[in-house]
């Protein structure tokens, strides 16, 4: 039988809390996390969530309890409502911001700058009767009137949110709630324009000022989809509380459960699509609980109300640019993507799980692609895997959705980077039958920029590392610690055709080694060795290389041997 809701239009897109309750949408209740994040809160918060998991809608409906002046009504029926002592105490009671950054960004730090002082100008307006208040400061007044008018110069944005703070709590005679969405994006937008070390130090005194021994702060509710790291813009936040998804506490109210997912099922007479449901969108794991993406919830009840043949989507997928993930997989080498395979197969890989990141950290480690996976939703944890390493984890693909964005996606941008990579690792083999040791130099430290990370110093990983790259050639015969001569040589290589071989001596160096210096000692090697006497008699033309690596450097020297 067809429940009452049925009368109720679905929140496809909207993520205010005043206007689901006001316009009669359907809205599944999740006023109780106010009374949690009371009872355990901090005086500033930091909750991150994959994108459209209810971050935004969650922020709305604090604004719409705690604020002066909101309208009560706005609960009638809500499990908030019921606590009485609660809504006594703090509904309505207190001076609230809440400013959404998602739009913070640009080309140039001047443009993000300036998107930033519109939202802030816009919030200014809204507080404009402070103007006429006389608990105000007339030099606060100032402020607020050059932030109405957009007005402002680099400083007076940075101190802006204390500057209305203390506005606020002098008018109202109350401490201020401050809610800061998507307080990560201005920090990815600059991070891909270049600008990421001017945004840093910008936020860096814009939170910190708001934040730390801040008389007029009640408290704040930070979100975001990334955990960045305290020493990157929190630096002296000491009262910062953050809970991630690994977190417990709070894990039953970003997402929807299955119970949710029942119920809107039942109450739109769908139940018949749980299964189908099920396989395509839940799955990801937040502290002890297992959730399904509300956007994909409601965005697939509303099309099959419409059509009750209608096929799952990859709903999620379509709401935003994938950039953070693409510019990963960009640097990702073989390893990376059989890795990917295992996970598209269903099986469950094992990686080091870092939650704390700055964005500069992002580029150090390709290790830190999973981390960002599974931190943006493409990724989750295996609930019953074990690592067998301390600070590691078991990641899995969380549902049948991700699992395609995965295949149509990401496979894609692995077959690109191997198109364009194929390019550059002819011109490497190239040079390398030719003596172009500059050559063979250049794309060899490009390959190190973008595939290894600053720990990997021991020689056995770069002859590892070097193998691979020339592994790839079809043309080549390659032979890893063949015995020549005297010894072994690192590598040897002969042309199938016998016109080129080719003797590889690796070292590894300290920082302040002249590497020069070690690759001519490695050609001497070869030489005094003899490495190149098996290949003598057969190869028309043979070259030696010493190639010595310190971190992401590396020095290439060449002989022609025969």
């Amino acid at each position: 039988m067809m429940a009452e809701w049925m009368q109720k239009p679905l929140p496809v897109g909207v993520d205010r809390f005043e206007k689901i309750i006001q316009s009669g949408f359907y809205y599944l209740d999740k006023t109780d996390f106010i009374q949690q994040l009371l009872a355990s809160a901090g005086e500033v918060n930091l909750f991150t969530r994959p994108r459209r998991f209810g971050k935004t809608l969650m922020m709305s409906m604090l604004k719409a309890f705690f604020e002066i002046g909101s309208d009560p009504k706005l609960f009638a029926g809500l499990k908030a409502a019921e606590n009485h002592e609660l809504c006594a105490k703090h509904q309505g009671r207190y001076p609230v911001i809440f400013l959404s950054l998602k739009s913070v960004g640009g080309k140039t730090y001047a443009e993000a700058l300036r998107r930033l002082t519109e939202l802030l100008s816009v919030e200014a307006q809204r507080l404009s009767y402070l103007l006429s208040s006389e608990k105000v400061a007339p030099k606060d007044k100032e402020r607020l009137m050059r932030l109405i008018d957009a007005d402002t110069d680099e400083i007076l944005l940075q101190f802006s949110l204390p500057a209305i703070m203390r506005m606020l709590h002098a008018h109202h005679e109350k401490p201020v709630i401050l809610l800061i969405d998507e307080y990560d994006v201005p920090l990815d937008k600059s991070s891909q324009s270049g600008y990421y070390d001017s945004m840093v130090e910008f936020l860096r005194t814009f939170f910190g000022e708001a934040f730390k021994t801040n008389p007029d702060l009640y408290f704040a509710v930070v979100t975001g989809c990334l955990r960045i790291s305290k020493e990157s813009i929190f630096t002296g936040v000491n009262n910062l509380k953050a809970d991630g998804i690994s977190d417990k506490r709070f894990d039953e109210f970003f997402g929807f459960t299955d119970t949710d997912v029942r119920k809107i099922l039942a109450d739109y007479g769908l139940s018949h699509a749980y299964p189908q449901m099920r396989e395509w969108y839940d799955g990801y794991r937040f502290g002890d609980t297992s959730v399904y993406c509300p956007w994909d919830v409601v965005n697939h009840c509303d099309k099959l109300l419409a059509d009750p043949k209608a096929r799952p989507q990859a709903y999620w997928n379509n709401t935003s640019s994938n950039d953070l993930v693409k510019r990963f997989i960009d640097k990702a080498d073989g390893t990376t993507r059989s890795d990917i395979e295992r996970l598209i197969a269903g099986e469950t890989i094992e990686h080091r799980l870092v939650e704390n990141l700055t964005y500069a950290e992002l580029d150090e480690r390709i290790d830190h692609l999973w981390s960002v996976l599974y931190l943006t939703g493409y990724l989750t944890l295996d609930q019953h895997g074990k690592p067998a390493h301390p600070g590691f984890a078991c990641f899995v693909i969380p549902n049948r959705e991700v699992r395609e964005i995965f295949i149509e996606k990401i496979q894609k941008w692995f077959e690109e980077k191997v198109e364009n990579s194929a390019e550059t690792l002819r011109t490497l083999y190239q040079a390398l039958e030719n003596g172009a040791a500059e050559e063979a130099e250049k794309i060899i430290r490009l390959q190190l920029r973008t595939t290894i990370s600053y720990y990997d110093q021991y020689e056995g990983f770069y002859h590892g590392f070097l193998l691979g790259l020339l592994k790839g050639n079809p043309e080549w015969i390659v032979l890893s610690n063949r015995e020549a001569g005297m010894g072994r040589s690192d590598i040897q290589i002969e042309r199938e055709d016998l016109e080129t071989g080719i003797i590889i001596e690796i070292k590894h160096a300290g920082k302040e080694v002249s590497l020069d210096k070690i690759s001519d000692q490695a050609l001497a090697q070869i030489t005094a060795k003899g490495y190149a006497d098996s290949l003598v008699d057969d190869v028309e033309t043979i070259w030696g290389y010493g190639i010595t690596f310190a971190e992401k450097r590396c020095c290439v020297r060449a002989r022609r041997l025969k």
